[in-house]
């Protein structure tokens, strides 16, 4: 069985965890700025994910709090997956990488780290972007500051 080492999420895993749900909690105040909310749809909406695997790692969100896909509506989950589709066409446009990771983790043993509210993530992904840091240093080297990414994204959904 082969081992994959994510040591830069160590400080998620360790942190003291905010009373209630963030993802019901950030869309709720009015500063998508230092919240890094991308996007505000009808029924669901974009932010960044503030501990990324990779520059422009989205989670896409309901506003409804649910914690299983199969509980959206029809609405909610067709504006969702546009949504994504749209995150993936802008990553191409700005970032351009090599391909994607998109995933929904539904329940704390699928890796849920937010289990109580369903969201996608959108991982871009390039050829070599893993290296030798995780393994030699137990860091992961993300190349480019979250605000920096924000800025680049802002307003182009």
């Amino acid at each position: 069985m082969k081992q994959i080492w994510a040591p830069w999420r160590i400080e998620y895993v360790r942190m003291k965890k905010p009373e209630g749900c963030i993802l019901c909690e950030k869309p709720r105040q009015d500063n998508d700025a230092l919240n890094y909310i991308l996007y505000r749809g009808d029924k669901n909406f974009v932010i960044m994910n503030i501990y990324p695997y990779n520059p422009g790692h989205l989670m896409i969100a309901p506003y409804r709090h649910i914690a299983n896909l199969e509980e959206l509506t029809d609405e909610e989950l067709g504006e969702h997956f546009g949504i994504v589709s749209r995150g993936i066409k802008l990553l191409k446009q700005v970032f351009n990488p090599g391909g994607f990771n998109i995933g929904i983790n539904m329940g704390k043993v699928a890796g849920a780290g937010i289990d109580e509210h369903v969201h996608t993530h959108i991982v871009p992904r390039w050829q070599g972007d893993t290296n030798f840091m995780p393994v030699m240093s137990d860091a992961r080297v993300v190349p480019e500051a979250l605000a920096e990414t924000y800025k680049k994204l802002r307003g182009k959904f």
